[in-house]
Formats: C-alpha cells, structure tokens, sequence
C-alpha cells in the first residue's frame, strides 16, 4: 500500500484499542496486510494530511504503520487477537 492509496479509517473500537496500548506502551503482537509480522511498543497515534499512522518502537528505532495496513494486534491486557474492521 503506498501513501497515495486512499485511506480506510479502521473501526473506533480498534482505535480505542490502540489509543490504550500507546497510553501503556504496550509490546504489541502485529501482523500487516502484506504478511509481515513484527513485536514492538506501541508508542503514539498521529494523523497527517488526513492519515491515522501508530508509531511503534522496537530497540530504539522508530516505524509509522498506516492503521489501515495493520491486519491484527494483539497484547494479553486486550484479551485476545484484534483483526482490524473497517
């Protein structure tokens, strides 16, 4: 997915999900749609030019996953796998 795709707000109820795990920078469990899979804190939330991006971090270094491109997160506090829901 490239940045000129257009984007799919992800459901609220994912967002929320988020939103929590950046509070606690919780060790997400991650799978993207382009099957790649990954661990990493969650860190914040931001929005540019009309894009919801999740920064993580993982031994330092700092990544942006476009929201609509995450498949699933997960972290035990969220009681199971979270498939994202457009």
């Amino acid at each position: 997915m490239s940045v000129n795709d257009t984007y799919q707000p992800i459901n609220c109820d994912d967002y929320e999900n988020l939103e929590l795990a950046c509070q606690h920078h919780w060790l997400l469990t991650l799978e993207l749609k382009n099957g790649e899979k990954l661990q990493a804190n969650a860190h914040d939330l931001v929005i540019r030019k009309g894009i919801e991006y999740l920064i993580v971090e993982n031994g330092g270094d700092k990544r942006e996953l476009r929201l609509d491109e995450i498949n699933m997160f997960s972290h035990p506090e969220l009681k199971g796998d979270n498939y994202i829901r457009e």
